[in-house]
């Protein structure tokens, strides 16, 4: 095949407002390496990921909600982020080029990656390398990535648009569900249940037959249900004390110690999100005396992600998707997507071969 030089693609120029995501068509096509593919991006997910990224909010010197205002210096996944940097952590792409010491049935699939993609080391076995902050991903056309990141999902049912919705926000959801180890005989509550983290928690909390709480805006409530809630409250309601076995969490903020009353007795605390704020206030005697767990959920394992990929590949699962935007409308996109007006997923889609 013959490879294009230049491409389109948002290059994020530093931390900052959506001032700092600048389109551009000149863009230089990535080359693999060995052990790497060239991946055609198909469609590009919409993620909290990207926005707290672009403004610095990973930055422990930020101690508001993603909404503040607040801007960090050092706000990348692991630190100080290198600019300029594609962003776009959640994609469906084709793979078009491979690289010295890949197999040759990868050319032509269509796949997935994770955003947080494990490289596991003896010192730390939960290292990550982060698509979209680490390295450059799924806002351009093209991008690069490691053959050993690939996930095969050619032969799912679904669009590129609703396999670009799924890495990020059912990845960390399944994540959270297992360190939790949600099963049948659970009362999980989810916050947040009407983002995409949120809903597809519901969704695959369902899926593993648990009884479903979720938590959201009266104007999103039908949605959830749809989703498969049980019972839905809204944002200022509580749960019963002593009621729940499990929370999954990707909301933070003040509303944090009333869920670890909620649980009883043995209760596990999920948590992957903080975007009401990061810094809460909690009585460890609620923790302690009622022998909760808690987890904190980034890292999830390849096996994990490979057993959301069948539900994927089986057509277990489906996100809602509300709306899609040209690449080039990153910005309105983004803006939407911090509104809170749309329940389930955004998507960017990039320049078609043909356009």
């Amino acid at each position: 095949m013959n490879l294009p030089i230049t491409m389109s693609g948002v290059v994020l120029t530093g931390h900052g407002g959506p001032e700092k995501l600048e389109y551009r068509t000149d863009l230089p096509v990535p080359a693999p390496g060995p052990g790497e593919v060239l991946v055609r991006v198909l469609a590009a997910g919409v993620n909290n990921t990207d926005i707290n990224t672009r403004i610095g909010w990973y930055d422990s010197a930020v101690t508001g909600a993603t909404d503040s205002g607040d801007v960090g210096e050092t706000g990348g996944w692991n630190g100080a982020i290198a600019f300029p940097r594609i962003q776009g952590g959640d994609l469906c792409g084709r793979v078009i080029a491979l690289g010295d010491d890949v197999a040759p049935e990868w050319e032509g699939k269509r796949i997935v990656v994770q955003n947080c993609q494990p490289i596991p080391t003896a010192a730390n076995p939960v290292a990550l390398r982060v698509i979209g902050s680490d390295y450059d991903g799924g806002f351009a056309e093209y991008c690069m990535v490691p053959a050993n990141q690939l996930f095969d999902v050619t032969d799912a049912t679904l669009s590129d648009i609703e396999l670009a919705a799924m890495p990020c926000a059912f990845g960390t959801a399944e994540g959270l569900l297992a360190r939790a180890g949600v099963n049948p005989s659970d009362r999980v509550l989810i916050t947040g249940a009407s983002g995409g983290v949120g809903m597809a928690a519901v969704k695959l909390a369902k899926l593993r037959g648990a009884h479903v709480t979720a938590v959201t805006s009266p104007a999103k409530a039908d949605a959830v249900r749809e989703a498969g809630a049980d019972t839905v409250l809204g944002r200022d309601e509580t749960a019963s004390e002593n009621y729940l076995t499990a929370v999954i969490d990707v909301v933070g903020g003040d509303a944090t110690p009333d869920l670890l009353k909620a649980l009883r007795s043995g209760g596990r605390y999920a948590v992957a999100g903080a975007i009401a704020g990061p810094l809460v206030t909690m009585d460890l005697r609620d923790i302690y005396l009622n022998d909760l767990t808690l987890f904190g959920c980034t890292f999830q394992s390849r096996a994990t992600f490979q057993g959301l990929v069948d539900h994927i590949n089986a057509g277990r699962i489906r996100p809602l998707i509300s709306n899609t935007y040209p690449l080039a409308d990153i910005a309105t996109a983004q803006d939407d997507f911090q509104s809170k007006r749309y329940p389930g997923k955004l998507v960017l889609v990039p320049p078609s071969e043909t356009s």
